[in-house]
């Protein structure tokens, strides 16, 4: 079980942030402690510098939340760019290689190989740990990146808005991603161009949702920066999971770690005080559902309300 004690300056709660372009999810998050004033702030799946959209943060206590959160499958849109390949697998990259357009018969048949689990070779520019150090960092120093497939879901991958290049060929498409976290959608797109006999690269990419999140909800970096930013509560991080209303007797004891009474389905769940004030205080607890003599019972994991 995760517990902290609660200061009076801490911001438990959930924002929802369309991160433009040319700027780190890492700078979202500290333009939100500074908005915020709360220091601890994590973010459920990084942002590509050159990606914009749907970046999830969670605050205080709720990001103790991050390992628990619906947000999946992850869905973008992206623009493709035949014809190329970089180094970085965007257009921010320098050209690796060149290849003649591809057909729109052989892109559409190429998309259909990229279903189900996949093995997928991450780029060499990622933020993936090579003997200790980031794969970009030794890309960056010109040192050889060797990184392993890494087995990726891919629930969906549609291209449309097709235009054609000048001597024939597609130049570019819109590809449309369903997929599971991990995925890079940059190689995704590398890998499309190969197997249709061509190079790639994505010149844009956009996430327009995660699980039960959506890029509708979140509010500009601009609007970030500005302050007087209201942030949801907690409880809203764990929407898609259920809840169960506590009374006061189960609210203390879930406040101390004890286990309660299960009385709803599912394997985690939500514990809320319906007396409380606001909806800011109704979390009392994250719970894992654990069999007991006494018949199923909820244990907290991370508890948000003080004894």
């Amino acid at each position: 079980m995760t517990r902290q004690t609660k200061s009076a300056s801490r911001l438990d709660g959930l924002l929802l942030v369309d991160k433009p372009a040319g700027v780190s999810s890492h700078d979202v998050v500290l333009a939100a402690r500074r908005a915020t004033g709360e220091r601890q702030v994590g973010h459920g799946g990084t942002l590509d510098p050159f990606a914009t959209g749907l970046l999830v943060l969670l605050l205080g206590r709720a990001t103790r939340l991050l390992q628990y959160l619906d947000d999946e499958p992850k869905e973008y849109e992206a623009t493709v760019e035949f014809g190329t390949e970089t180094a970085t697998e965007d257009s921010g990259g320098t050209v690796t290689s060149t290849a003649a357009l591809p057909s729109r018969e052989a892109l559409l048949v190429a998309a259909e190989r990229f279903h189900g689990s996949i093995d997928q070779l991450p780029p060499a520019y990622s933020a993936k740990r090579v003997g200790g150090r980031r794969a970009y960092e030794l890309a960056r120093a010109g040192e050889s990146v060797a990184l392993a497939p890494v087995k990726v879901q891919i629930h969906e991958v549609a291209l449309d808005a097709m235009e054609d290049g000048p001597g024939g060929g597609i130049a570019r498409c819109r590809m449309r991603v369903k997929c599971g976290g991990g995925t890079y959608v940059r190689s995704l797109a590398r890998d499309l161009g190969r197997a249709a006999g061509t190079a790639a690269h994505l010149s844009a990419l956009r996430r327009h949702r995660a699980g039960v999140f959506d890029v509708a909800a979140a509010i500009t970096l601009q609007r970030l920066r500005e302050g007087g930013v209201c942030v949801a509560p907690a409880v809203e991080a764990l929407a898609g999971y259920p809840r169960q209303n506590l009374d006061a007797v189960e609210g203390l004891a879930a406040s101390r770690g004890v286990d309660v009474e299960a009385r709803v389905g599912g394997a985690f769940a939500a514990l809320l005080d319906p007396s409380a004030p606001d909806e800011a205080s109704r979390l009392v607890a994250f719970a894992k559902r654990r069999p007991s003599e006494r018949g199923d019972r909820w244990q907290p994991r991370v508890v948000f309300r003080d004894p």
